[in-house]
């Protein structure tokens, strides 16, 4: 573009402002725009750190209350079970993401995996799930539907007040108008967006990275990009304002409400996978084949039994070195553990699968594509998510083995056998309070940004691809502008 034609762009977009400065609408609806993105971000921000605080303090308590207990048997505090929490990455004060959905907490124990929970919306009232007024929320939905209040009359108005012959006369092109109403539409993405930028820039001093923070910010820009070029590009067809409002009204409805539900239901029509109870009976059926580890006469142990006695050269578990109930216990948590990270694993492929094919509509919906691409830059994600019950999975096993390993070592099988003998052997069945030390510091970190960024990658291709059709028809209308 050459600086003469540079300099026409201005123009338009300055007169462009100018209108609006006239106008009650436009300054009405960017002063509401302005104040729910900056209320949001606050108050967004406020809720997580509040929520990391609380978390870091209940992660404490929990560790602190189980290395606390009293001299017990070591199988009680198998029960006894212990809490994990999900601390909130620093870019999530921006984008919950699905964390309201999935929960932020695990109570693990022995023989079984338990669910994420206190999901925020499970606890909500009726209100709160119609949508939490994040800045996510502000910005993929309101914020589109703000700017065509704004500006679906750019062109549309010159041709209906019959300016636009005028202009086109006076030599300014209809490319060149189209530009100038452009870069007016653009410097009001950029008021919208430096709250939530300079927002995402304070995550650095909690440890973001800048490379996670400049992929959330670009792709908002280029997001809010697309409905400016949307909205140019109808008010460019259109010889009326009601005409160009009322196309772009539709749009946004199909785009922003329709779409991403249509995604989510096409996700889960074209990924079929197994409902809970069903899953429940497969893993008990599973489950029962392996034995009762509380049982050490189960036939299951049979086998296991016969080769620690050739082991050991003994001719009975009396004569073990160590606690046949403790190795049994061990054994039956192993195997358990695999039956149901095999099932878990295959639920957590079927989401995954599921996900994909929903952000797959970001090439017919820009909705989908940010939505997508704000969720994997912050880490909330559904493949933060599953990582996270990998990696409590991994402690629950570990502790839960570690008190077997204790159960094995520091008490005696006859002790164990008899435990119920008499008040006097219950305390002897029982090992020193200071076992309970099996516990690992548990803190839970986003994936690098470099992951994450790499992850992003399609919904950024899908942003740009909207772009590069929307410029191509308006590049198209402005030479045939009238």
């Amino acid at each position: 573009m050459s600086i003469n034609n540079f300099s026409k762009v201005v123009i338009v977009a300055k007169d462009e402002w100018r209108y609006w400065l006239r106008s009650k609408l436009a300054m009405t609806v960017l002063a509401i725009g302005l104040v729910l993105t900056l209320a949001s971000v606050i108050v967004t921000a406020i809720t997580m750190m509040e929520l990391s605080h609380t978390r870091h303090e209940l992660q404490t308590t929990s560790d602190k209350s189980f290395v606390d207990q009293p001299d017990r048997h070591p199988h009680r505090m198998v029960h006894y079970g212990h809490y994990a929490f999900r601390t909130p990455s620093p870019l999530s004060t921006l984008d919950p993401g699905i964390d309201a959905y999935t929960g932020n907490s695990i109570f693990l124990e022995g023989h079984r995996q338990n669910s994420a929970m206190f999901a925020d919306s499970r606890q909500g009232t009726a209100l709160t799930k119609l949508g939490s007024l994040t800045p996510a929320f502000i910005v993929q939905t309101l914020a589109p539907l703000l700017l065509i209040l704004i500006g679906y009359s750019g062109i549309s108005r010159e041709r209906e007040s019959q300016t636009l012959s005028y202009l086109l006369s006076q030599g300014t092109s209809g490319v060149t108008l189209i530009a100038g109403k452009g870069l007016a539409l653009l410097s009001v993405v950029g008021l919208i967006l430096t709250p939530l930028t300079v927002s995402a820039l304070f995550t650095v001093a909690a440890g973001e990275s800048l490379l996670a923070v400049v992929s959330f910010v670009v792709g908002y820009a280029l997001y809010l990009t697309v409905w400016v070029l949307l909205i140019l590009l109808a008010s460019s067809v259109f010889s009326k304002n009601s005409g160009s409002f009322t196309a772009l009204a539709f749009v946004w409805i199909l785009l922003c409400i329709v779409m991403p539900r249509v995604a989510s239901t096409s996700a889960s029509t074209a990924v079929l996978s197994a409902g809970k109870i069903e899953t429940d009976f497969a893993v008990k059926a599973q489950l029962r084949k392996l034995g009762d580890g509380h049982n050490a006469n189960d036939p299951a142990f049979m086998q296991f039994k016969q080769s620690l006695l050739k082991k050991y050269n003994v001719k009975s578990i009396d004569e073990l070195p160590i606690n046949f109930r403790g190795l049994v216990a061990s054994e039956s948590e192993a195997k358990l553990t695999n039956v149901l990270n095999k099932f878990a694993q295959q639920r957590m492929q079927a989401e995954l699968k599921q996900t994909k094919v929903s952000r797959y509509f970001g090439w017919v919906s820009p909705m989908v594509a940010i939505r997508s691409l704000s969720m994997i830059v912050v880490g909330t994600s559904i493949e933060t998510h599953h990582r996270f019950l990998r990696e409590t999975e991994q402690l629950r096993f570990d502790f839960v083995q570690g008190l077997n390993k204790v159960h094995v070592e520091k008490l005696s099988y006859q002790d164990d056998m008899n435990r119920n003998a008499s008040t006097e052997a219950t305390k002897q069945a029982r090992v020193s309070a200071q076992n309970w030390q099996v516990l690992q510091n548990f803190t839970f970190n986003v994936d690098s940004a470099q992951v994450r960024a790499q992850r992003s990658i399609p919904a950024f291709l899908q942003l740009f691809l909207w772009i590069a059709v929307l410029l191509g028809g308006i590049k198209f209308v402005g030479k045939r502008l009238v």
